[in-house]
């Protein structure tokens, strides 16, 4: 049965008190090639009306509390609205509930961090970035703020390269390879690694890498899913994960690691093919990270 509210009986009004807080951010103005991702935090909250309380395991998480805020408005000014996003970020952060936020393209992470740098100030903090793309790039079609440089303005602005892992890499830019040959300290496991040794793999290393930290944020380009699970999405590239492959890992992430934050972008409905694929695979992700939130509690 379909529910009014997105998010279903998760569903609360209130955001004190909360074990999750939801933020869109529907731009797409940085993408490099296929369009559409501004239209995914509406699909995949009105995809959300239909799913009950419930992992793939059949565990029950009615007593979840998920907040939605709803969409950070557009701005046609670029810089004001980046400021807008990581403003209204950083104050569901202190809200201390785990943070959701629903892309728009991958360059929306850019304040998503800043504002992640801002709230956990003074701790040792990390960037997990899942994607077939390491995002590396310090200028891409004549910007600085691409979604091609989203993680190059991170090491930048808010962390270390040595505090930043890539995950499910396939797809180079060569100025990317030249970078990450000259920053062994960031962990770099492309897609093949997976393919060769398994998902326990990246989960090994993640955890050798981040356990000692303090908290750790999480972004995830639904394009590191091979185009067989996740067509719908701006640049698709073939050989990457399957749906198991990355429901395994993100359950042992949120599970095993401090992540308090992350975000789920690159969902192009207009790109998708029959019946939302891209965008229910997204939801199957969501759901999975909120039945480990809810078995935290």
């Amino acid at each position: 049965m379909i529910d009014l509210k997105p998010w279903g009986e998760i569903n609360t009004q209130v955001c004190e008190g909360a074990d999750v807080c939801v933020m869109g951010v529907p731009f797409d103005g940085a993408v490099s090639c296929g369009k559409g991702t501004a239209l995914a935090p509406e699909m995949i909250r009105n995809l959300s009306r239909y799913l009950p309380p419930t992992t793939e395991e059949g565990l029950i998480f009615d007593g979840l509390k998920v907040y939605d805020s709803g969409d950070v408005a557009i701005d046609l000014d670029w810089p004001r609205y980046y400021a807008t996003v990581e403003d209204e970020a950083l104050k569901l952060m202190q809200s201390k509930a785990f943070c959701l936020f629903l892309g728009g393209d991958h360059s929306v992470t850019i304040p998503l961090h800043r504002a992640f740098g801002r709230y956990n100030k003074g701790r040792k903090i990390g960037v997990i970035h899942f994607d077939s793309h390491s995002d590396i790039c310090d200028e891409y079609d004549g910007h600085k703020w691409s979604h091609a440089c989203t993680e190059k303005r991170t090491v930048d602005d808010v962390i270390s390269p040595g505090d930043l892992s890539l995950v499910g890499i396939r797809s180079w830019e060569t100025e990317e390879i030249e970078y990450l040959n000259t920053h062994p300290e960031v962990l770099l496991i492309k897609a093949y690694d997976i393919h060769k040794n398994g998902y326990r793999y990246v989960w090994e290393k993640l955890k050798e890498k981040y356990s000692s930290y303090d908290a750790v944020y999480f972004t995830l380009d639904i394009d590191v899913l091979d185009p067989s699970c996740a067509p719908g999405t701006g640049t698709p590239e073939a050989g990457g994960l399957t749906s198991r492959e990355l429901l395994e890992t993100v359950k042992f992430m949120i599970a095993e690691l401090p992540i308090t934050a992350m975000d789920l972008v690159e969902v192009s409905p207009p790109l998708d093919s029959e019946n939302n694929i891209t965008s229910w695979a997204a939801l199957k992700i969501i759901y999975e990270v909120f039945g480990q939130i809810n078995l935290q509690k």
